[in-house]
């Protein structure tokens, strides 16, 4: 019964999306069967570019729904062109913290979750701002791969969508790797990756919990909270994320205040 209800919801998203992008407009042509061919299977994962951001603002409803059923061959080609780290070479306290202040119910939910839907909804109304967001890390994951800037209930639908049929495809452990390799960490760097070298010379691997900590708490404003640029907030940031942890049980908290004390050693001089 679980899984008919889940491909309800999913066919639910789907027609939500369809027709608030104006799929009723649509006139389905002939060139359908080469639209869906340019998703077929491609030769390999590496290499394949990022798609532009006016590319991802103009693409059809037919190529929506073509990236729907082609989901893995879709994020394939829209991997960036650099190095890829499998989750087994990334530090566990690098995961534990990103999932900490990202998005504490990740393992418990189907790419959306409306408890902390309806928590940001209060907080927000409370402050009378943004002060917290909702998006899950899979939706942030579709967004980087996929979607554009624009404020919409057509691309928000899509982006539910997209959330849904990454949880279906995808296993957990799988979504948070392709996550991590395709968030921006300010300071020009994307990817776990080249995120690790650039601000402590180190891989994913060799970060230690207070390194973790501090690259964790950088996707939610990499332009304000790199270290590069503001360490005095990064290390604010820092804080916010060992104490998420302490909530979560994935810290202690004496280790937790280890970590905010730890000297930490960056390739570059900071701020």
């Amino acid at each position: 019964m679980k899984i008919l209800r889940f491909f309800f919801l999913l066919l639910l998203v789907f027609a939500i999306c369809f027709v608030v992008s104006g799929g009723f407009a649509l006139s389905v042509t002939n060139d359908l069967g080469s639209r869906l061919e340019r998703h077929l299977p491609s030769l390999a994962m590496a290499g394949a570019e990022a798609m532009p951001v006016d590319a991802k603002a103009k693409i059809s409803t037919i190529d929506r729904l073509s990236r729907l059923i082609f989901l893995k061959q879709s994020v394939a080609k829209a991997l960036p062109a650099k190095e890829y780290v499998a989750i087994n070479r990334m530090a566990l306290p690098l995961q534990q913290s990103i999932i900490a202040i990202e998005d504490n119910r990740f393992y418990s939910h189907w790419g959306f979750d409306l408890t902390g839907i309806l928590r940001a909804s209060l907080v927000n109304l409370q402050y009378g701002r943004i002060e917290e967001g909702a998006s899950t890390i899979t939706q942030q994951l579709v967004k980087n791969l996929f979607l554009s800037h624009e404020q919409s209930l057509g691309r928000k639908a899509e982006e539910l969508l997209l959330a849904l049929d990454m949880e279906a495809r995808y296993s957990k452990e799988q979504i948070l790797e392709l996550y991590l390799n395709t968030i921006y960490f300010g300071s020009d760097f994307y990817g776990i990756a080249e995120a690790a070298h650039g601000y402590f010379g180190k891989k994913p691997a060799d970060l230690s919990l207070a390194e973790a900590s501090m690259l964790a708490g950088l996707p939610n404003a990499p332009s304000l909270y790199s270290p590069y640029v503001d360490y005095a907030l990064a290390k604010k940031r820092q804080a916010m994320v060992l104490d998420a942890m302490v909530r979560s049980g994935l810290a202690a908290p004496s280790v937790a205040e280890k970590a905010k004390n730890e000297e930490l050693h960056f390739v570059q001089k900071t701020r």
